[in-house]
């Protein structure tokens, strides 16, 4: 079977990159300022990353959130892990000023804005 090809994001969208993973602005947000962790490497399925692996994206999913938390000056990232296109990845979604589920009651839309791009990554503080 052939490797899947992942959608390149658009460099201005890049909050943070590696070798293993890169975290950027969701192409389609629901809300502002939601942002996805993509494991680079092509696995299908959370449950099979070794433990390694996974301390090293739940890591990196706890340090961008916490960026997040302070960038946006919100006190709620839901973190949502959908297997819809079978890969590896991380939704952490902000809740602003909403009740419960109905942040996910939001329309998707194409990503027109960057400019949260500097402003996250500027409050990323590695641990």
């Amino acid at each position: 079977m052939p490797k899947k090809q992942l959608p390149t994001p658009p460099k201005k969208a890049i909050i943070y990159e590696d070798d293993k993973l890169y975290a950027c602005l969701a192409s389609r947000p629901i809300t502002v300022g939601h942002v996805v962790v993509v494991w680079k490497k092509d696995v299908n399925d959370i449950h099979l990353l070794n433990d390694r692996d996974y301390s090293y994206l739940m890591a990196a999913v706890d340090i961008l959130r916490d960026a997040m938390l302070k960038a946006l000056k919100v006190k709620k990232i839901y973190l949502i892990y959908m297997d819809e296109v079978n890969h590896v990845h991380w939704h952490l979604v902000p809740r602003y000023n909403e009740k419960g589920y109905d942040v996910f009651s939001h329309k998707p839309a194409v990503l027109k804005n960057f400019s949260l791009t500097a402003k996250i990554k500027k409050a990323i503080i590695l641990k």
